[in-house]
């Protein structure tokens, strides 16, 4: 299940703790495709996560939909 979700808190190892649109906070990690993009995700993006089949509580953020405050350059 594919679900929209806000970056809250990042963790060490490259997880991060993301709110779903339905108020519930999740453990996610940086899937690998995205991390391949090299994408920097901070508190108040907008990504879609999946969540696990297995544990509800988890997730692989698969896509960075908005950022916050505006676009980013390259040299963020």
């Amino acid at each position: 299940m594919t679900v929209t979700a806000t970056v809250v808190e990042l963790l060490p190892s490259a997880g991060f703790k993301v709110k779903l649109e339905n108020e519930e906070i999740v453990v996610a990690h940086v899937a690998s495709a995205v991390s391949r993009n090299f994408m920097r995700l901070r508190p108040g993006d907008r990504v879609e996560v999946k969540l696990s089949d297995r544990d509800g509580t988890r997730g692989r953020i698969v896509e960075l939909l908005s950022v916050q405050g505006g676009a980013r350059t390259a040299k963020e």
